[in-house]
């Protein structure tokens, strides 16, 4: 059966308040962590059990001493080194780096100088950003969604290589940091991301544990003995469900806590009437029933409500109610006049791409944030319906090369504008242009990294995402956008090409267009006849002759002409076997990537343009490892 728009809104809204009721009744209280018995603090930081500071007060073991430095730095000693504590949680301690003076971007593998004992472990819930590593098979894609903060608090931007310390596949419980060597990795930094969260703490979790042999009648009343992750035979308290504290008998133990009229509540605030819970479960036992009753009575008298034929009058007000339901697409909601004046009225001194995919222009908006707003043409409902699944697809895509969605607005209702970040460096066609009689501006290891990058992210969302997406149109490189780093941003997918259809035709066309980019990305020009050209100069062993000039092609060493040349054969395989499927995406990002990697061992100046890069990472896992379907 098919709805219209309208009664899908209306559908999907009610069970979207049949959810909320749900989790409402369903949610449980949490009590943060309590401080332990003689109330010890350092500053503004609370200290919980078995953590103290007074010799005298109530602990397990001396080995959670802390000292406190001028009434404000909290200290933790293990061994002969000494670990400022930034955080406490329940089953660990935050710490930064021994004798560290200063936040650093990368710490040496070794500088965290730490051996695990028998109530210390480094916690799986690290996740590390690792540097300059030669073996790029290590790193994960999913951990890169996480939000990492920067030495200045500020979000810590691409990491060269993530690795989350809960994958097992390569470090195990137990290592240390310095295992990292054996990838190549320089130097790392650490953040903590809690399960369940995606936002990260800097510094380096460690778990604490008591060893089993000294944890008899350890555990308070209601509480159980659970065994430590990273530690051999330690184990550690958990109050049991329904109570909240520490669980340990020297601790807080663990109180009742309840929900007492909407309230969290504790203790002796949770004693009442006995019969008052049962009242509530049959209360809710009736209520319940007649709820669903009444959304399935107002659902049928919906689906009987006549609707126009051809009617496509959508106004801002039923495009939020659509967004509302929407959770994944995670976007903002713009007023057209925000984006129009934004883009001084999407003036063509604005413009960055009209093509079949729609126009793009660039703009700023108010709070002074750089966007470029991408028109889409719906000519029907379900062309909206379409584009708008599409955004929600392309949305929930969390990748270090692919423009960040930042919002949508429906114009006079058939005209949908979707808004992209729009990095600091502008489009890689205005860099290419800007080369022209320009020496090194944008020189050949800026291009070779952008040219994997584009193929890495085009062969991520082929193979990797579910269902898979295409881009339709990269042979412009208006399409390319690059920040300050000159790392690639991709952006103007073609929103209306659900990419459901034959699904040879999408592949091929998207590697005969990036042949195109290739091409353009080696000589700096787009003209029309440039595959033509291109193709008769390479078979004529004339490659030197498109060629952008400002590279210097007969200046350049061997090794820099012969990747040239190598990336020229990638191009013309694109545009030669690309339309008979003979190469696939995922072939030529494992080229360049190759190529890249190559590159690395060549000079100082490779090592010097790739250092902190995500680009050897590739898709950020091995080029070996992409399943191909």
């Amino acid at each position: 059966m098919f709805f219209s728009l309208k009664q899908q809104v209306h559908y999907k809204a009610m069970l979207l308040a049949l959810l909320l009721v749900s989790f409402t009744l369903s949610s449980r209280p949490v009590m943060s962590l309590v401080p332990n018995q003689c109330n010890d603090q350092c500053g503004t930081i609370q200290i919980p059990f078995p953590f103290h500071l007074n010799i005298s007060c109530p602990s397990i073991s001396t080995a959670f001493h802390l000292s406190c430095l001028n009434s404000t730095t909290l200290y933790l000693h293990i061994g002969f080194k000494t670990y400022r504590v930034l955080d406490f949680f329940s089953d660990g301690v935050l710490v930064d780096f021994a004798g560290t003076t200063g936040c650093r971007q990368y710490n040496d593998l070794n500088a965290f100088g730490f051996t695990k004992n028998d109530h210390f472990g480094i916690s799986g819930d690290n996740v590390l950003g690792l540097y300059d590593c030669e073996d790029s098979s290590l790193c994960k894609a999913a951990c890169e969604t996480n939000d990492l903060p920067g030495c200045d608090g500020n979000n810590g931007g691409s990491l060269g290589c993530c690795y989350p310390l809960s994958d097992h596949s390569i470090w195990h419980f137990g290592d240390g940091f310095s295992f990292f060597s054996k990838f190549g990795c320089r130097g790392f930094t650490s953040w903590v991301v809690s399960r369940g969260t995606n936002t990260g703490k800097r510094g380096v979790k460690l778990e604490w544990a008591i060893p089993r042999n000294i944890s008899d009648r350890i555990c308070a009343n209601n509480a159980d003995m659970v065994n430590a992750t990273t530690i051999e035979a330690g184990v550690r308290c958990l109050c049991k469900d329904g109570f909240v504290g520490d669980g340990f008998a020297k601790g807080a133990g663990c109180i009742k806590a309840c929900i007492k009229e909407g309230q969290e509540a504790y203790g002796k605030e949770c004693d009442g009437p006995k019969h008052s819970h049962k009242k509530l479960v049959i209360l809710a036992g009736v209520l319940a029933p007649i709820f669903i009753l009444v959304s399935l009575f107002l659902f049928l008298c919906i689906l009987k409500r006549p609707v126009k034929p051809g009617s496509f009058q959508l106004d801002q007000a039923r495009y939020n109610s659509t967004l509302s339901f929407r959770k994944g697409c995670r976007t903002r909601l713009f007023s057209y006049r925000e984006l129009d004046e934004a883009t001084r009225a999407f003036e063509d001194s604005q413009m960055l791409v009209n093509d079949k995919n729609g126009t793009i222009h660039a703009g700023i908006l108010s709070d002074g944030s750089h966007i470029a707003v991408q028109k889409v043409q719906c000519e029907t409902e379900r062309d909206l319906i379409d584009v708008l699944s599409r955004i929600e697809l392309i949305s929930s895509v969390v990748h270090r090369n692919l423009a960040r969605l930042v919002g949508c607005c429906i114009e006079s209702g058939s005209t949908l504008l979707v808004v992209y970040e729009y990095p600091a460096n502008g489009t890689l066609e205005k860099h290419l242009q800007y080369s022209k009689g320009q020496k090194f501006v944008l020189d050949w290891y800026k291009r070779l990294r952008i040219a994997t990058e584009i193929a890495s992210i085009l062969a991520y969302m082929q193979y990797e995402i579910a269902p898979p997406i295409f881009h339709h149109g990269l042979k412009l490189s208006d399409y390319v956008f690059l920040d300050v780093d000159f790392s690639v941003k991709i952006s103007g997918l073609a929103l209306l090409s659900s990419g459901c259809g034959d699904g040879h035709n999408n592949y091929e066309n998207d590697v005969y267009d990036f042949g195109l980019l290739l091409l353009e990305i080696i000589s700096g020009n787009k003209y029309t006849n440039m595959p033509t050209v291109a193709l008769e100069k390479i078979k004529s062993g004339k490659l030197e002759e498109i060629v952008d000039p400002s590279l210097s092609y007969h200046e350049q060493p061997i090794t820099r002409r012969e990747q040239i040349e190598t990336v020229a054969d990638i191009a013309t395989r694109c545009l030669l076997f690309g339309a008979d499927a003979k190469i696939g995406m995922i072939d030529v990002a494992k080229e360049l990537v190759h190529i890249a990697k190559e590159g690395n061992k060549k000079g100082p100046e490779f090592e010097e343009t790739f250092s902190n890069s995500s680009l050897l990472q590739m898709i950020s896992m091995s080029p070996d490892s992409i399943h191909v379907p």
